[in-house]
Protein backbone atom coordinates (compact mmCIF):
# COMPACT_ATOMS: atom_id res chain seq x y z
CA UNK A 1 0.00 0.00 0.00
CA UNK A 2 2.72 2.49 0.96
CA UNK A 3 4.71 1.54 -2.16
CA UNK A 4 1.72 2.15 -4.45
CA UNK A 5 1.00 5.55 -2.87
CA UNK A 6 4.68 6.49 -3.11
CA UNK A 7 4.75 5.55 -6.79
CA UNK A 8 1.63 7.63 -7.46
CA UNK A 9 3.11 10.66 -5.71
CA UNK A 10 6.42 10.24 -7.55
CA UNK A 11 4.60 9.89 -10.87
CA UNK A 12 2.55 13.02 -10.25
CA UNK A 13 5.69 14.94 -9.29
CA UNK A 14 7.41 13.84 -12.51
CA UNK A 15 4.41 14.96 -14.59
CA UNK A 16 4.40 18.35 -12.91
CA UNK A 17 8.14 18.74 -13.42
CA UNK A 18 7.92 17.87 -17.10
CA UNK A 19 5.00 20.27 -17.58
CA UNK A 20 6.96 23.05 -15.89
CA UNK A 21 10.03 22.46 -18.04
CA UNK A 22 8.02 22.45 -21.28
CA UNK A 23 6.46 25.80 -20.35
CA UNK A 24 9.72 27.47 -21.40
CA UNK A 25 9.56 26.09 -24.93
CA UNK A 26 9.21 28.88 -27.49
CA UNK A 27 8.49 28.51 -31.18
CA UNK A 28 7.64 31.02 -33.86
CA UNK A 29 4.77 31.17 -36.30
CA UNK A 30 5.87 29.63 -39.60
CA UNK A 31 5.53 30.92 -43.16
CA UNK A 32 1.78 31.55 -42.91
CA UNK A 33 -0.08 33.42 -40.15
CA UNK A 34 -1.40 31.12 -37.40
CA UNK A 35 -5.03 30.96 -36.36
CA UNK A 36 -5.52 30.61 -32.61
CA UNK A 37 -8.60 28.69 -31.45
CA UNK A 38 -10.39 28.27 -28.12
CA UNK A 39 -10.16 24.45 -28.43
CA UNK A 40 -7.78 21.96 -30.08
CA UNK A 41 -9.89 21.67 -33.25
CA UNK A 42 -10.62 23.68 -36.40
CA UNK A 43 -14.24 23.44 -35.27
CA UNK A 44 -13.38 25.54 -32.23
CA UNK A 45 -13.96 29.26 -32.09
CA UNK A 46 -11.36 31.40 -33.85
CA UNK A 47 -9.83 33.87 -31.40
CA UNK A 48 -6.85 35.55 -33.09
CA UNK A 49 -4.63 35.48 -36.14
CA UNK A 50 -0.94 35.74 -35.26
CA UNK A 51 1.44 37.06 -37.94
CA UNK A 52 4.25 34.93 -39.32
CA UNK A 53 7.43 35.05 -37.33
CA UNK A 54 5.76 35.97 -34.03
CA UNK A 55 7.01 34.06 -30.97
CA UNK A 56 4.62 31.80 -29.05
CA UNK A 57 5.28 29.92 -25.82
CA UNK A 58 4.28 26.26 -26.06
CA UNK A 59 2.45 25.35 -22.86
CA UNK A 60 1.03 21.93 -23.78
CA UNK A 61 1.11 19.54 -26.73
CA UNK A 62 -2.00 17.48 -27.52
CA UNK A 63 -1.57 15.36 -30.64
CA UNK A 64 -1.32 17.68 -33.66
CA UNK A 65 -2.29 20.69 -31.54
CA UNK A 66 -0.40 22.91 -29.12
CA UNK A 67 -1.69 25.19 -26.42
CA UNK A 68 0.27 28.43 -26.65
CA UNK A 69 0.68 31.71 -24.77
CA UNK A 70 1.12 34.87 -26.81
CA UNK A 71 2.92 38.10 -25.95
CA UNK A 72 -0.16 39.49 -24.17
CA UNK A 73 -0.39 36.38 -21.96
CA UNK A 74 -3.51 34.94 -23.62
CA UNK A 75 -3.76 31.15 -23.95
CA UNK A 76 -5.15 29.49 -27.08
CA UNK A 77 -4.74 26.45 -29.34
CA UNK A 78 -3.08 26.21 -32.75
CA UNK A 79 -1.99 23.47 -35.09
CA UNK A 80 1.59 22.35 -34.41
CA UNK A 81 2.42 22.17 -38.12
CA UNK A 82 2.05 25.96 -38.37
CA UNK A 83 4.92 26.58 -35.95
CA UNK A 84 8.63 26.75 -36.63
CA UNK A 85 11.59 25.90 -34.39
CA UNK A 86 13.20 29.21 -35.43
CA UNK A 87 13.46 31.44 -32.36
CA UNK A 88 12.19 34.97 -32.61
CA UNK A 89 11.70 37.69 -30.03
CA UNK A 90 9.22 40.55 -29.90
CA UNK A 91 10.27 43.93 -28.52
CA UNK A 92 8.10 44.69 -25.46
CA UNK A 93 8.92 48.33 -24.81
CA UNK A 94 9.27 51.46 -26.99
CA UNK A 95 12.65 52.49 -28.40
CA UNK A 96 14.85 49.57 -27.35
CA UNK A 97 18.56 50.17 -27.88
CA UNK A 98 20.32 47.23 -29.52
CA UNK A 99 23.99 47.50 -28.59
CA UNK A 100 27.28 46.33 -30.11
CA UNK A 101 28.21 44.42 -26.94
CA UNK A 102 26.32 42.95 -23.99
CA UNK A 103 26.74 45.97 -21.73
CA UNK A 104 24.87 49.21 -21.07
CA UNK A 105 27.75 51.47 -22.20
CA UNK A 106 28.29 49.78 -25.56
CA UNK A 107 27.64 51.64 -28.80
CA UNK A 108 24.08 51.56 -30.13
CA UNK A 109 23.83 49.57 -33.37
CA UNK A 110 20.14 50.33 -33.95
CA UNK A 111 16.89 51.03 -32.12
CA UNK A 112 13.76 48.90 -32.31
CA UNK A 113 10.27 49.98 -31.42
CA UNK A 114 7.65 47.99 -29.52
CA UNK A 115 6.31 45.06 -31.57
CA UNK A 116 9.36 44.66 -33.81
CA UNK A 117 10.41 41.05 -34.41
CA UNK A 118 14.04 40.08 -33.93
CA UNK A 119 15.67 36.71 -34.52
CA UNK A 120 17.40 35.17 -31.52
CA UNK A 121 20.98 34.71 -32.73
CA UNK A 122 22.43 33.50 -29.45
CA UNK A 123 21.18 33.13 -25.90
CA UNK A 124 23.61 35.04 -23.75
CA UNK A 125 24.32 35.33 -20.11
CA UNK A 126 24.01 38.20 -17.68
CA UNK A 127 20.56 39.18 -18.95
CA UNK A 128 21.59 39.94 -22.55
CA UNK A 129 20.61 38.24 -25.82
CA UNK A 130 22.31 38.47 -29.21
CA UNK A 131 19.70 39.34 -31.83
CA UNK A 132 19.48 39.83 -35.58
CA UNK A 133 17.16 42.26 -37.35
CA UNK A 134 15.64 41.18 -40.67
CA UNK A 135 17.83 43.82 -42.35
CA UNK A 136 20.90 41.87 -41.19
CA UNK A 137 22.03 44.11 -38.33
CA UNK A 138 23.07 42.24 -35.18
CA UNK A 139 23.57 43.33 -31.62
CA UNK A 140 22.65 42.72 -28.00
CA UNK A 141 19.44 43.52 -26.19
CA UNK A 142 18.44 43.15 -22.55
CA UNK A 143 16.28 40.06 -22.10
CA UNK A 144 13.78 42.07 -20.02
CA UNK A 145 13.02 44.26 -23.05
CA UNK A 146 11.88 41.44 -25.35
CA UNK A 147 9.41 38.58 -25.18
CA UNK A 148 10.01 35.05 -26.40
CA UNK A 149 13.09 34.01 -24.46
Amino acid sequence: MVTTVSRLILGAACLLASAASSALDFKSVGAAPAVLYDAPSTKGGKLFVVPRGAPLEVVLTYGDWVKVRDVSGDLAWTEARGLSAKRTLMVRVPNVKVRAAAEDGAAIVFSADKGVLLELAEAGGNGWLKVRHRDGLTGYVKSSEVWGN
